[in-house]
């Protein structure tokens, strides 16, 4: 039992390699935001500016306080991911609440390839803080014997984040679908809202929880290097 999905339709196979809904949506959600993002940045004026661009400018300087309330010297450094990050997990999101559409979250394949491009977002944050062999050199600390407990936190965290994120948002549609089914008519606007506010709390946890990972990457190795 699911959600039927529109572009179940348009799903073909390239060789060996299947191109379904979830990879159509997610393209097609890049491509939205993509062009948004050029439409708003296009003609960007200081004296009576477009609505898009109001709109834009009021989200990321949102975004760029949350930031700097964790990175206050590093929030233009990281800004274009989190930001990124942020603003495609929650439209994703929010596609679970069109219909015939799925959010492209309530994919285990799409939760962890974003978990996976914060692992590495991680690591080059941190390597471009300090250094390769600076920041390689803090899984010896304090002592070596704790190298495999320092990789298997990495492994775990980077794991945790893919199914958190996977699981709530595919608890979310289905709980949706059952509600659905048994209300029929009666349930939707509170279940529409009740959506809506869950699909932005999972993109913020997502996000909030990426943005730690990188602060702490960059932050208690610029603390060691200092030291």
């Amino acid at each position: 039992m699911g959600k039927p999905e529109l572009l179940g339709w348009f799903a073909f196979h390239l060789g060996s390699l299947y191109i379904g809904p979830t990879l159509l949506t997610s393209w097609l959600l890049t491509g939205l935001l993509g062009t948004l993002s050029w439409l708003a940045s296009r003609r960007l004026r200081v004296a009576d500016p477009a609505p898009l661009q109001v709109a834009l400018e009021g989200v990321i300087a949102t975004i760029d306080e949350t930031i700097r309330s964790v990175l206050p010297q590093q929030s233009a450094t990281v800004l274009p991911f989190i930001a990124t990050l942020w603003l495609f997990i929650g439209v994703a999101n929010l596609l679970g609440v069109l219909p015939g559409l799925r959010a492209p979250t309530g994919d285990l394949a799409v939760t962890a390839a974003l978990a996976a491009l914060v692992f590495l977002a991680v690591h080059w944050f941190g390597i471009r803080s300090v250094g390769l062999g600076n920041y390689l050199r803090h899984y010896l600390r304090p002592n070596p014997l704790l190298l495999p407990f320092h990789l298997l936190s990495e492994i775990s965290r980077t794991l945790a984040l893919a199914l958190r994120l996977f699981g709530n948002i595919m608890s979310l549609e289905l709980a949706a679908l059952l509600v659905l089914l048994v209300a029929g008519a009666l349930a939707p606007v509170p279940l529409l809202l009740l959506h809506i506010v869950e699909a932005l709390v999972q993109a913020y946890i997502f996000g909030m929880l990426a943005l730690i990972y990188v602060a702490g990457a960059i932050q208690s190795q610029q603390l060691r290097k200092q030291a």
